[in-house]
């Protein structure tokens, strides 16, 4: 197999650890970027590839490269997008995609004028926890609980600017809900939803939330509570995590150990354990990526599906900011 040759931009970026080893395999690494050079030194000797201290530079001496990861902070997104569609590079970009509902459209936008494909890295898709819950059927009720470690991890991983809320453009509702409402979102066959929101950062007293809790509502009555966080402690578990959808085939469950139950309409009840850490995923979608990248992603979850998804997370930020405020209208 052809290699593709690519460009990973932001390599200090957490989730790239998690997909090294399949970039080195999956990859022709030709340029490596990030601004404190010192965090990406062992990745690029990994993929044995250059290594620069901004994205531009990449761009400037491997403008023929023919694919590239975008992990670059959340304010930077949009500008690295639309450097990379510009040159008819396709990418694929973590969520959010920029730090406002316009960044991304204007990212979209571009691609789609240019042609140019761009995945998204929603890895929960066609996960085992996803494949779990489709069990139950089209959602009708959803509820998700997905709590992760305190924010002050990445003060340390490499992403301090995580905790900047004009950098990231907010906490663990833009880093981490992306992934649920997306589920919810094509499990119920719904575009657009109504949505309200709390955030709080009681926990941690930082300018990003702590701690999200969403309430979706399609037109058809179908609703998703949604609770995400930067809230558990500091701990080799990583995270707490629960899911439960209910539709017309019955009730599917799962639980932070694995454990998962499946009850059909019929009062039958099935368990397994399934392998619930979200971190292997990112690696199987690097492998998706380059077996999907001359099909232009065609499989995967793309900028469009993307804007979907983030349009309910900004709206229930705004809802939000509106509840504090105590001005109530109805949204998305």
């Amino acid at each position: 197999m052809n290699k593709a040759k690519t460009i990973i931009l932001g390599a200090s970026h957490w989730h790239v650890p998690l997909c090294a080893d399949r970039i080195a395999e999956q990859h022709d690494v030709v340029g490596v970027s990030d601004p404190d050079p010192s965090r990406a030194e062992h990745l690029a000797s990994l993929w044995d590839a250059p290594l620069y201290e901004s994205w531009e530079e990449v761009l400037a001496a491997h403008g023929d490269a023919e694919l590239a990861y975008v992990f670059v902070p959340h304010d930077v997104m949009r500008q690295v997008c639309l450097a990379l569609v510009a040159r008819r590079i396709p990418l694929v970009v973590d969520k959010p995609a920029g730090v406002s509902l316009q960044e991304l459209i204007d990212v979209r936008a571009a691609a789609d004028a240019a042609g140019v494909p761009i995945a998204v890295l929603l890895v929960q898709r066609g996960g085992p926890t996803d494949r779990w819950l489709a069990r139950a059927g089209r959602s009708v009720y959803e509820s998700v609980q997905f709590i992760a470690g305190p924010p002050d991890r990445y003060l340390v991983n490499g992403s301090p600017w995580m905790v900047d809320v004009e950098r990231a453009g907010g906490g663990c509702m833009v880093n981490l809900a992306p992934h649920f409402v997306d589920l919810f979102l094509r499990s119920a066959g719904a575009e657009e939803v109504a949505v309200t929101a709390a955030l709080s950062s009681m926990l941690h007293r930082r300018s990003v939330e702590d701690y999200a809790s969403m309430t979706l509502t399609t037109a058809d009555g179908r609703i998703a509570t949604i609770e995400v966080g930067y809230a558990f402690p500091g701990s080799p578990l990583k995270r707490h995590c629960s899911f439960m959808r209910i539709g017309a085939a019955g009730t599917a469950a799962i639980w932070s150990d694995g454990h998962a139950s499946f009850t059909s309409v019929d009062g039958v009840t099935e368990t397994a354990i399934i392998d619930v850490d979200s971190d292997p995923l990112y690696g199987l979608f690097v492998d998706q990526v380059a077996e999907q990248l001359r099909r232009g992603f065609v499989e995967l979850p793309r900028i469009s599906d993307l804007e979907t998804t983030m349009a309910v997370i900004w709206d229930a930020y705004e809802h939000d900011r509106q509840r504090r405020t105590g001005v109530h209208t109805q949204h998305r």
